[in-house]
C-alpha cells in the first residue's frame, strides 16, 4: 500500500486546526481509501493555541502527527524541513487556511499515478486582495523574465512531490531553500494543475509587506544576476549621459563665456540623482551578500523542540 504525506505548515492557526484536520482526513479516507496516509503539521512556534489544538487532534488520530519547533524559523525553512522528514511515497503541500483547496488533493494524486513526479497548482484567479494578486503576476512575470531558470508562474508551493525529488532536497543542503525556485530548477517531469485561490476561512493572514519583500529578495537574490548587470547597464548609461551634459554645458559656456551662468542647480540635481541610484544598488548588493553569508555559515534549517505521534 502506498503511502501519502499531507503537510502542512501553520503559524497561529487555532481557528482553523481543527476544520483542516477534519476535512482532509475526510477527503483522504473517502476518495484515497486504497493509500496509508499521514497529517503532519510542522508548527513553527505559535503564540496561540494552535499547539494545544495540534496536540488534542493528534491524541484522537494517530495518523495525525506533529513537529513543533522551537522558535519561528520562518515561512520557508519549516515547511522544507519538514517534507525532508516525512516517508510517504509522494507529499503534498498546502497552506492550513483553506484557500488551498483540499478537493485538489485526490487530482494530484490521480496525476502522480501518471508517472509525474511533481504536480503544480497553478492560481488561475483569487480571492485575495485585487491589487496584492495583481502585484503578485507583476513579480512572476518579471522573474520568469530575469531568471535562468523558468520559474512557474502562480505557483505557491501548493502541490505534490514525489519521494525521489525529496531525496534531492534532503541532499541540497541549502539553509535558505526556495522551493519554488528549486522545483522550476531541477527539472522533473512536471504536471499544473489550475485551480482559484480561496479567501482565507479563518484567523489573520500573516504575510504583510515585509513579508512579502523577503520573500521577493531570497529569490531574486537566488535566481537572477539581473540586479547586478542592471545596476552595471545603469552605471554606464549614466556615465555616458553624464559626459554629453558635461560636453554641452562646457562648449555653451566657451562659446558664451560671460552670458551663460552655469548655476548650481543642475550640479545638485545631478548630485542627488546619481547619489539615490546608487543607495539602491548598494542596497540590493546588500541583499546578495545576505544570502551568501547565511548560505556560508550553513546553519541548521530548524531546530524541533519536539515531535508528537512519530
Amino acid at each position: 500500500m502506498k503511502k501519502i504525506s499531507i503537510l502542512i505548515p501553520c503559524y497561529n492557526e487555532e481557528e482553523n486546526i481543527v476544520p483542516m484536520s477534519e476535512a482532509v482526513v475526510q477527503i483522504v479516507e473517502k476518495e484515497l481509501s486504497q493509500y496509508d496516509y499521514e497529517l503532519v503539521f510542522a508548527e513553527n512556534c505559535s503564540t496561540d493555541k494552535t499547539r494545544d489544538l495540534i496536540r488534542l487532534v493528534c491524541k484522537k488520530n494517530p495518523k495525525v502527527k506533529a513537529i513543533f519547533n522551537a522558535r519561528n524559523f520562518g515561512q520557508f525553512n519549516s515547511p522544507y524541513h519538514a517534507m525532508c522528514q516525512l516517508d510517504g511515497d509522494c507529499i503534498i503541500s498546502m497552506c492550513c487556511d483553506f484557500q488551498d483547496p483540499v478537493e485538489m488533493i485526490p487530482k494530484f494524486v490521480a496525476e502522480w499515478e501518471k508517472g509525474y513526479k511533481i504536480v503544480s497548482g497553478i492560481k488561475t484567479s483569487s480571492k485575495e486582495n485585487g491589487f496584492i494578486y495583481f502585484l503578485r503576476s507583476c513579480y512572476y512575470k518579471a522573474m520568469k523574465k530575469m531568471s535562468d531558470v523558468e520559474m512557474i508562474e502562480q505557483f505557491t508551493g501548493f502541490g505534490l512531490y514525489d519521494r525521489d525529488f525529496v531525496e534531492i532536497l534532503k541532499e541540497l543542503d541549502d539553509p535558505i531553500p526556495f522551493l519554488r525556485g528549486i522545483v522550476a530548477e531541477f527539472g522533473y517531469k512536471r504536471k499544473e494543475l489550475e485551480y482559484e485561490q480561496q479567501e482565507r476561512k479563518a484567523g489573520k493572514t500573516h504575510n504583510n509587506w515585509y513579508s512579502l519583500y523577503d520573500a521577493a529578495m531570497l529569490s531574486i537574490t537566488s535566481y537572477t544576476k539581473m540586479g547586478l548587470r542592471l545596476a552595471t547597464f545603469f552605471g554606464f548609461g549614466c556615465a555616458g549621459v553624464s559626459f554629453l551634459i558635461g560636453l554641452y554645458y562646457l562648449i555653451v559656456k566657451v562659446l558664451n563665456w560671460s552670458s551663460f551662468a552655469i548655476g548650481v542647480a543642475p550640479i545638485v540635481i545631478g548630485f542627488f540623482f546619481v547619489g539615490s541610484v546608487q543607495l539602491v544598488f548598494i542596497g540590493l548588493l546588500g541583499e546578495y551578500i545576505m544570502n551568501i553569508n547565511t548560505r556560508v555559515m550553513n546553519r541548521p534549517l530548524v531546530i524541533e523542540e519536539e515531535r508528537v505521534n512519530f
